[in-house]
């Protein structure tokens, strides 16, 4: 059976990404098999890199981490299609968290206009969403 945490505990942990990430973080999209952990480094190419909100998020509530609005990439570094992320710190130095991507709809935890990304084209973000597990 899963855990099972409180409501202010799981907004604690959404704060805490949110701290990590800092002002300025950078939204890495990556085609290609995401890695087993977020300490493992990056694998397939990286097609996109967009620079999220200062904050990274408002305050986490109902255990759900809202990235605020983060600017387009106006020129994808490479082709091909979208499948995993990584949240980097400004700096790139500290990774925050991975996630899957899917096109708007599709579920995943960072959600584009779509998942094909062609090289000196603008990616767009619709939305990233972090729900911290265990209600």
């Amino acid at each position: 059976m899963a855990l099972k945490f409180p409501t202010a505990f799981r907004n604690t942990r959404g704060d805490t990404i949110s701290t990590r990430a800092g002002s300025g973080a950078l939204l890495r999209i990556y085609s290609g098999t995401r890695p087993a952990n977020a300490d493992t480094a990056p694998s397939g190419t990286l097609l996109a890199e967009l620079v999220c909100g200062s904050p990274f998020a408002p305050a986490t509530a109902s255990g759900v981490v809202t990235a605020n609005a983060i600017t387009q990439d106006s020129s994808a570094d490479a082709s091909g299609t979208a499948t995993w992320f990584r949240l980097v710190n400004s700096a790139g130095t500290t990774t925050v968290t991975d996630g899957d991507v899917t096109a708007t709809g599709g579920g995943g935890d960072l959600q584009l206009v779509t998942t094909s990304i062609t090289a000196g084209q603008p990616v767009q973000v619709t939305s990233f969403v972090v729900t911290e597990g265990g209600a």
